[in-house]
């Protein structure tokens, strides 16, 4: 399946692109969004991050047009600010995250994300480090193991499955998606099994999340990124599961509320600096979701920065 840009008219709208602004797409993928930035862009930049360094190479591929007006940052979003001071970007006019794994990396066997396929347990999304799921699933000690299912896949059987994974590689070492797969069916009731959906779908998202500390990263960054904002300008969040939503819709609650204050106390008014653009979450038409099933889950929110 190639990679389908997720809530893409709906998040460059939002964004108000300026032909002349800096733009941050922080996830870039195999370029979708930032392709729809550049191309509105006459002496503006975007700056363009993705941890996965094939997909910043089969991105400079698509976007070869543009290439004189993007900035490639191969790093974590979490180094954002860093990297904007290296090059002399104190403001944005706009930023786009984008959370999450790419169909591409999906649909890849040999990355190993994908419970569809039989790989080597992999997960990195950062093929320059060492850390894999391989490493979890064959290291992390019970209780450790257990909390990492429980609270990045909020998986109800996250005890259960984890006393499976430590018997099973006192055996051998586990090794692959599908050997992995086998003993987290073994560690659930039938009933369980019998559900729609995967077995295997929230272990293999919270060992991937961890495995890339997908959930610090996501908090330090989308803050940062706030904060670079300039006055008028808006950034866009789409987020895929209930995790990584609940961090953004915090932050936003957070910068778009006035902060409470004695009422004994004479009321001043408080303006704060940035407002909710929409109150509740953006969520694929019905068309995008016809033509793109693994839309189901996207939430867009959009933050706009009222005064500096």
């Amino acid at each position: 399946m190639s990679h389908v840009s997720v809530l893409l008219k709906e998040t460059i709208d939002y964004l108000n692109v300026k032909e002349e602004g800096i733009y941050l797409d922080a996830t870039c993928g195999r370029g979708g969004h930032t392709e729809a930035i550049v191309k509105q862009l006459t002496t503006g930049k975007v700056i363009v991050f993705d941890l996965d360094i094939v997909a910043i190479e089969e991105a400079k591929k698509r976007l070869t047009p543009y290439l004189d007006k993007l900035i490639f940052i191969n790093d974590n979003y979490a180094t954002l600010k860093e990297h904007c001071e290296k090059q002399n970007i104190s403001q944005l006019d706009g930023f786009v995250f984008d959370l999450g794994v790419s169909s591409p990396q999906f649909d890849d066997p040999s990355r190993g994300f994908s419970y569809r396929y039989d790989s080597n347990l992999d997960m990195r999304m950062d093929q320059s480090q060492t850390f894999s799921a391989y490493h979890l699933v064959n290291e992390y000690p019970l209780n450790q193991l257990t909390n990492v299912l429980r609270d990045y896949g909020e998986e109800p059987f996250a005890y259960p499955i984890a006393k499976k994974i430590v018997a099973a590689r006192l055996l051998a070492p586990i090794t692959t998606t599908g050997q992995l797969v086998e003993i987290i069916k073994s560690a659930l009731p039938s009933r369980i099994l019998h559900q729609k959906g995967h077995p295997a779908k929230q272990t293999f998202q919270a060992i991937r999340i961890e495995v890339n500390q997908e959930l610090a990263s996501v908090e330090k960054a989308v803050s940062d990124a706030c904060a670079l904002l300039k006055v008028g300008c808006r950034g866009c969040v789409i987020t895929f599961h209930s995790l990584e939503d609940r961090i953004v819709k915090e932050i936003f609650k957070q910068l778009s509320t006035p902060p409470k204050t004695n009422r004994r106390l004479p009321q001043q008014i408080i303006d704060v600096q940035y407002q909710l653009i929409i109150k509740k979450p953006l969520t694929p038409s019905e068309e995008e979701l016809i033509e793109n099933p693994r839309s189901h889950s996207a939430k867009l929110r959009v933050i706009e920065r009222k005064r500096g």
